[in-house]
Parts: C-alpha cells; structure tokens; sequence
C-alpha cells in the first residue's frame, strides 16, 4: 500500500477531475457544529443518571458501569464498520440513515423494562452517534486547506460541548420528569436534525470507486503504513480514558462525599462544560504550525487535573473539583482537534477511513476505562479512582516523550 503523502498526491491529481467544493459558509459550519453536538451527546446522557437507571432495572452497583460500557461498545463498532462507508458511500444519505437508526434506539431505551433492553438499545444508539465522526471528515473536505484547522476546531467546539452538556441536561430533565424522558426528547431532536440535515448538507459523492469490501480490505494497511495514525491514536485513546474514568466516577462521588442530588451533578457537569471553549484555539494553535508542543501541554496539564481532583476530594473542596474536570475537559478537548487536523492533513480520499481508525481506538479505550472506573471507585474510592486516570494520562506522556527521540519526518510526526 503507498503511504499517505504519496496518496495525498495522487488524491489532488485525482480532485481535479471533479467539480470544486461548495465550500463551507458559516451558517452550514453552525449546522455541522450543532448536529456533532446532538449527535453525540446520545453517548452521555446515561452517564449522570447510572443511579437511577440501575435501581430501575435492578441492575447491581458493580455492574453498573455497562450502562456505558455498552454505548461505548457500540459507538466503535460504528466507527469501524460505518464511518469507512464516507470514503464510499454519498455522505448526506449516510448520515440520515445513522440518524434514522439512532431514533430507533432512543425510543427503545426510553421503552426499556429489563437491562437487557436498555443494554441492546445502547448499543444501537452508540453505533448511530458516529453520524457526527461521518460530519466532521465532511466538513474538512469543503473548508480549504488554510483554514482547515479553524473550520474543524469550531466544529469540534459543537461536538464537545454536546459531550459536555449533555450530562447537565439528562440531569436536569431526569430530575423533572425522570430518566425515560431524557431519551424522548433526543429522539424527537434526531428525528427534527433528520429533516434540517437532509435539506442543509450539500451532496458528497465520494471519488473513490471502491466497494465496501475492498474499502474494509484496506484498514490494516492504513493502520501498518500510517505511524501517525498510531501515534495520535495512542495519545488520545489514553487522554480520552481518561476523561471517562473521572466522569464516570464523579458523579456517583459528588453523590456519596458531597450529598448531591441530580441538579447539584448537572450544575458541576455544566462548569465542566467550560473546557470545550478550548477547540477554536487548538485549531488556529494548529494552523500556525504549533501541534507539537500544544500536544505536550494538553498532556501534562491533564496530569495536573488528576493530582488537583486527589487533592481537592481529600480537602472537600467541591470548587477544587470542578476546576480540576474543568482543566481535564480542555486538555483533552484540546489533544482531540491537534490530533484531528493532524490526520485531515493526510490523504483527503483516507479521511473517512482515517477518522474511522483513529476514534475506534479510542472508543474502546473508553468503553474499557468506563467499565474499569466504575468498579475502581466501587472497591478503592476516589483515591483509586485518580490513580487509574492518572496512570492513563502517564503513558500518553511517556509515548509523547519518545518523539524527541525521533528523526524529525513531517509525515511521522504530524506536528
């Protein structure tokens, strides 16, 4: 297989064959922004309401962590097996259908009376949400090259604070009219951004004409012959752990050290949700040639935030604790959109593949740190809880450390 730069030079032979992108106004960059959000944010509104989900399908304390677990589940399996169809498949049509299968889901957990239903109905939602990871990839083949990082850093910026409000919202919701209601309305939002997207998004037929087979085919060579895709992968796989083990963990310690009720967890949830006003930055940081470095500092201050929220629960110092997820949320929001347009400077034909790649990784990583997290806290307390998220931020430090030790390559470093 040729390696990346030399099929980005044949995409730009092959790109001049067709007509130009429409482009990307900012009005449509809203609606892209607003749809990663909604889409997303599926994956998050069981995560503050583990409680009451679990009392109501009885569902045991160290096993409450597949609540997540599950949507994590099948947001990689989404990521693996759909987001490749953007490099085949005519964009819009793809991502209605995911939105379509979403609304399926939602309205099936909303109906769920087993954990069992309420566990298979995840799985589907989280598959459906990478309608937003079919956007993103989208959105970067319509913004020109010199302001890409801009482009995708706003886009992001929706996408993340879907992530962060969500938790909030399902608290706010949940606390009015119980958890099902949470799922009701998102899947009335899904079934509106079906209608707004199938009118707002301009058609992408994708120029390569490979099947789906062969486009599956193709994954491992991707993965062997793209040690940037590897590097930035590990950085957030292990960054994004991270962030679920804490907000995994969090709410079930503001509820036992803290006495909070639901609306306490979506007020905490919402200063969290500071951390996403970081991606326009990491974006333009990223235009201007500064990834490496930026990287770095998103890693060692996610570090800090571990340390700060240990310290901070030993104290009872609640505002301690928010600032710590509210440093942990930028840091790893910013990592998230260097390591995006990083990628989306590869071969443009790759980037659904790429982007593809690149969050099934961390999607499983996060399953797994979900599950992990939950059953820490359970048996070690918020102590155990910050050393595994800690340790997590640790090894994409000692990873980062080993590209000063590189031969300086453009194409291996992504900086």
């Amino acid at each position: 297989m040729s390696s990346p730069s030399s099929t980005a030079q044949a995409a730009d032979s092959a790109h001049s064959a067709h007509p130009a992108a429409p482009g990307l106004s900012p009005a449509l960059t809203l609606v892209f922004a607003v749809a990663c959000g909604l889409c997303v944010a599926n994956i998050y509104y069981a995560q503050p309401l583990i409680g009451p989900i679990s009392d109501t399908l009885q569902l045991h304390a160290g096993l409450a962590g597949l609540i997540m677990t599950l949507t994590q589940l099948g947001y990689g399996a989404g990521l693996l097996l759909l987001v490749p169809l953007a490099d085949v498949v005519e964009n819009r049509r793809l991502i209605v259908g995911a939105l379509f299968g979403a609304v399926i889901g939602l309205v099936g957990i909303a109906l769920s009376n087993s954990a069992i239903t309420f566990l298979a109905a995840s799985f589907v939602v989280g598959t459906c949400a990478v309608a937003a990871q079919v956007l993103l990839p989208f959105a970067s083949h319509l913004a020109p090259e010199a302001t890409r990082g801009k482009v995708v850093g706003n886009i992001m910026a929706g996408l993340l604070g879907g992530i962060m409000l969500a938790r909030p919202f399902a608290s706010v919701v949940a606390s009015a009219l119980g958890w099902r209601a949470v799922f009701w309305v998102s899947a009335v939002l899904m079934a509106t951004l079906i209608a707004v997207l199938w009118r707002a998004l301009p058609r992408r037929h994708p120029h390569a004409s490979v099947g789906y087979a062969r486009t599956m085919a193709s994954l491992p060579g991707i993965v062997l012959n793209t040690p940037l895709l590897r590097r930035r992968g590990f950085y957030q796989g292990m960054m994004f752990s991270a962030f679920q083990a804490f907000w995994t963990a969090v709410p079930l310690a503001l509820v036992h050290e803290f006495g909070m009720g639901q609306r306490g967890i979506a007020l905490f949830a919402l200063a969290g949700a500071a951390g996403a006003l970081l991606a326009p930055v990491a974006g333009r940081l990223a235009d201007r040639g500064w990834t490496r470095p930026a990287t770095g500092g998103a890693i060692a201050v996610a570090l800090f935030s571990f340390v700060l929220g240990a310290v901070s629960m030993h104290y009872r110092s609640l505002a301690g604790l928010v600032a710590a997820g509210i440093l942990l949320d930028g840091a790893v929001q910013l990592c998230q959109v260097l390591n995006f347009r990083s990628l989306f400077m590869l071969a443009p034909e790759l980037r659904g593949r790429l982007n593809g790649l690149f969050m099934t990784f961390i999607f499983i990583c996060a399953a797994v740190a979900s599950g992990i997290a939950a059953a820490v806290y359970a048996f070690h307390g918020w102590s155990g809880l910050c050393l595994l998220g800690g340790g997590y931020v640790v090894l994409a430090l000692l990873y980062y450390a080993t590209e000063f030790k590189r031969v300086a390559a453009p194409a291996a470093v992504g900086g």
